[in-house]
C-alpha cells in the first residue's frame, strides 16, 4: 500500500460518530482521526471486529492442526474480523496438541489476508459431563502443569471450565496469575458455584446461556450468577441459541457482555455435513446441529451478527462495542477495537443497509472475494 491511505465516511470514533478521515499508516497503525463536515456520509467506518470464540470456517475445523487457523483467519477476514481467538474442543490430550501447534505456527507468521489470532481459547476437555452441548464425553480435570504445557504450544488466552469440578476452584486463581482469562461454561453448577468461582478469579462466562441449566428463580444456577454479579460474558447473537428476550435481559445486567460466533467449519458454506473437533455436524437452513438435533456452535459471522444485534434493538454504536471494543478490552488490548492514533488499523466499512464493503487489518485492505 501507499505510505498513508485514508477512509473517508462517518467514522466511529471513541467519543462517537465524526464525519472525516481516518488516517493509516502502512506499518499497520491509525495515524489519526480528522473531522470533516463534507466527508460522505454513507459510509459507516467501524472498529474491525474482535472474535473470542472461533472453532472454524470455510470448511475447516481448528483442530484438523496444520494449515487450519489459516483457513479460518482467512475466511472469517472477509466477515470484517480482524482478529480471533482460535479455539478447541474436548478431546484426547494428542489431539489438541495437534491443533495447538498448527496454531502456534500460524500466529508466528501471520499474512495480510488474515485476521490476527491472538491466541487460543481452550474450550474443553476441563467440562462437567453433564452439560456437554456439542462436546464429546471425553472430558478431564484441569491441572496447572498439563494448561501450562499447552499454553507452550499457543498461548491461551482464555480457558473454559466447570468450576463445580473437584479441584477446579482452587485452580482459578493460578491460572488468573498466568495472564488466561478463566470462564466458566458447559457447567452443570449451581449460582453458589458460580458466584464462589467468581470470587476466586473467574472473568467471565462461555456462551452464555448455553451449555449450562436455565434461570429459575428458585435455582438461578450459573446465568442468575452472570446476571447478578458479571462484568464480562460472551453470547452467541445468531437468533437461534439465545431469545431476543433473553439477549436483551443480558445485555441490560451484564456491562460489558460481548458477542461471539462459535463459528464451526460450516461458516460460509452451503448446508451439508462438516466436522466439528471429532464430531459431525448438519447446516440446514443456516443452523448447525449434531445428529441428535442439539445445536453445535453456529454458521454466524460477525457481519451478520451486527446486523442481527442491531435488528433486535441496539443502536449500531452499541452493537460495535459489543463485537469490538468489548473483546479488547476483555483480553486487555488497549490498541484493538477501537479507532484512534497509534490503535492497530483494523477497520471495517459499511454501507448503511449495513452490508460489509470493505476491511482492513493492521492497515492492509482484505480482498472480500
Amino acid at each position: 500500500m501507499n505510505p498513508q491511505q485514508s477512509l473517508s465516511g462517518r467514522i466511529l470514533g471513541p467519543q462517537g460518530w465524526v464525519r472525516g478521515h481516518l488516517e493509516l499508516q502502512a506499518h499497520g497503525r491509525i495515524a489519526a482521526l480528522h473531522e470533516d463536515a463534507s466527508a460522505p456520509g454513507d459510509r459507516l467506518i467501524l472498529p474491525g471486529f474482535v472474535d473470542l470464540h472461533v472453532h472454524g470456517g470455510l470448511g475447516v475445523d481448528i483442530m484438523e492442526g496444520g494449515e487450519s487457523a489459516r483457513t479460518v483467519a482467512r475466511a472469517h477476514a472477509r466477515h470484517g474480523t480482524t482478529s480471533l481467538l482460535a479455539t478447541t474442543m474436548t478431546a484426547p490430550q494428542g489431539d489438541i496438541e495437534h491443533a495447538l501447534q498448527g496454531i502456534g505456527a500460524v500466529m508466528a507468521e501471520p499474512r495480510a489476508d488474515e485476521a490476527r489470532i491472538l491466541g487460543v481459547h481452550l474450550e474443553g476437555p476441563y467440562l462437567s459431563s453433564r452439560r456437554l452441548g456439542a462436546q464429546p464425553d471425553i472430558v478431564s480435570r484441569a491441572t496447572l502443569d498439563a494448561v501450562q504445557a499447552f499454553s507452550a504450544l499457543a498461548a491461551i488466552k482464555v480457558l473454559t471450565l466447570a468450576p463445580e469440578i473437584p479441584g477446579h476452584l482452587a485452580l482459578i486463581p493460578e491460572l488468573s496469575a498466568l495472564g488466561i482469562r478463566v470462564q466458566i461454561g458447559h457447567s452443570a453448577g449451581s449460582y453458589e458455584d458460580g458466584v464462589a468461582a467468581l470470587k476466586a478469579g473467574v472473568a467471565g462466562f462461555t456462551h452464555l446461556f448455553n451449555g449450562m441449566p436455565g434461570l429459575n428463580h428458585y435455582e438461578p444456577g450459573m446465568v442468575g450468577a452472570a446476571l447478578a454479579h458479571a462484568e464480562y460474558a460472551e453470547l452467541i447473537p445468531d437468533l437461534q441459541h439465545v431469545h431476543p428476550g433473553a439477549m436483551r435481559a443480558a445485555l441490560r445486567a451484564i456491562p460489558k457482555l460481548y458477542c461471539v460466533t462459535d463459528a464451526t467449519a460450516a461458516t460460509g458454506m452451503p448446508d451439508g455435513e462438516y466436522s466439528l473437533g471429532s464430531q459431525r455436524v448438519l447446516k440446514c437452513l443456516g443452523c448447525v446441529r449434531l445428529a441428535t438435533g442439539s445445536l453445535a456452535g453456529s454458521a454466524l459471522t460477525m457481519d451478520q451478527a451486527l446486523r442481527n444485534l442491531v435488528e433486535v434493538g441496539l443502536s449500531v454504536e452499541d452493537a460495535s462495542a459489543r463485537l469490538s471494543r468489548n473483546p479488547a478490552d476483555y483480553l486487555g488490548l488497549a490498541e484493538r477495537g477501537r479507532l484512534q492514533a497509534g490503535a492497530w488499523a483494523d477497520v471495517v466499512v459499511f454501507n448503511p443497509e449495513l452490508q460489509l464493503q470493505q476491511v482492513w487489518v493492521q492497515g492492509q485492505p482484505v480482498s472480500l472475494d
